[in-house]
């Protein structure tokens, strides 16, 4: 049976709080996609949750929190850290840092590590949700294992169905892409997933980042690392500067090529941000078996254009 879709209101915050401290599962907006809410330091929820998204166990989960203060109960906060998230929290930046030694989240959320992924969403709904709960909750995006996340709603239900218990409304997220993810246990930060917050904005603070290129399939530090991710059921051609009859097109910027049996373009105006913000919803409009492949028009490696970039790689590899 699909699961109920209700407004994001003070009624179905309180639902969705309830059947989240009974260790069910939820459909939660954020600011970046949507996420599959359950209580992150329960066994049995987090393992749901691996087991609703066909989730290898060796992938971490990212926990969320309704305010920076509150991660301190779980995690070592690094001057370093502390600086980024006073900086950017609320917002799409997750932190990998060491558990801390009274750390209550479950040791599946961390894939057997000793870290612990923690973000506070800049998004209210999320963040009530939380309150709600009384308890952090591990929030994945609410797909199955390697598939296009959700953006919208009724992506959450196509994907995951009878999984979930309960859905809240709140409309399209408003970047698109996932948060940005840096670990941060020492002094110095390194990108380990590029996303919703920019690279050059993180930069503007505390200066040079390194980029961890290790993107091997097993054990890892962060989330949405494995080689293959996010991707649709066709296959994606990148970087397209033509198209042919039988393919779909997923086009960026004014001078997009013609003859594609279906078009759909990011951003006519070649704005990155905006491109973001409609990468997943098109991508899945546009995985149609009548359609023999995606071809997919160069996206600028600036700003969050770093972030599109990885996940149409990861969604092109067979």
């Amino acid at each position: 049976m699909a699961p109920p879709i209700v407004p994001a209101d003070a009624a179905g915050i309180a639902r969705a709080g309830a059947l989240l401290r009974e260790g069910r599962l939820v459909g939660l907006p954020t600011e970046t996609v949507y996420g599959l809410a359950g209580d992150a330091t329960s066994d049995t929820a987090v393992a749901a949750i691996f087991a609703a998204k066909d989730r290898p166990r060796f992938n971490p989960l990212i926990v969320h929190y309704d305010e920076a203060a509150a991660v301190e109960a779980h995690a070592s906060l690094t001057p370093l850290a502390r600086r980024l998230a006073e900086a950017f929290w609320p917002g799409p930046l997750t932190l990998v840092l060491a558990r801390a030694a009274a750390c209550r989240v479950s040791l599946l959320c961390s894939a057997g590590l000793d870290t612990v992924a923690v973000r506070v969403p800049d998004h209210a709904v999320a963040r009530a949700v939380i309150r709600a709960a009384g308890r952090p909750l591990a929030a994945p995006s609410a797909n199955r294992a390697e598939r296009v996340s959700p953006t919208r709603a009724e992506h959450v239900a196509a994907e995951l169905d009878a999984a979930v218990a309960l859905i809240l409304d709140a409309g399209p997220c408003a970047i698109g892409v996932e948060s940005t993810v840096l670990d941060a246990t020492g002094s110095r930060p390194t990108l380990l997933r590029p996303g919703g917050l920019a690279l050059e904005t993180i930069e503007a603070l505390v200066g040079h980042v390194a980029i961890d290129t290790d993107h091997r399939d097993g054990a890892q530090r962060a989330p949405g690392r494995l080689g293959r991710h996010y991707a649709p059921s066709r296959p994606l051609r990148l970087d397209a500067t033509e198209v042919r009859a039988d393919e779909a097109l997923l086009a960026f910027g004014p001078q997009a090529p013609s003859g594609a049996r279906t078009a759909l373009n990011l951003s006519p105006t070649g704005d990155v941000t905006e491109a973001a913000a409609h990468l997943f919803a098109m991508l899945r409009a546009l995985d149609d078996p009548r359609h023999a492949a995606i071809a997919v028009m160069a996206i600028p490696e600036t700003g969050l254009g770093r972030a599109i970039n990885d996940r149409l790689r990861r969604a092109a590899r067979r």
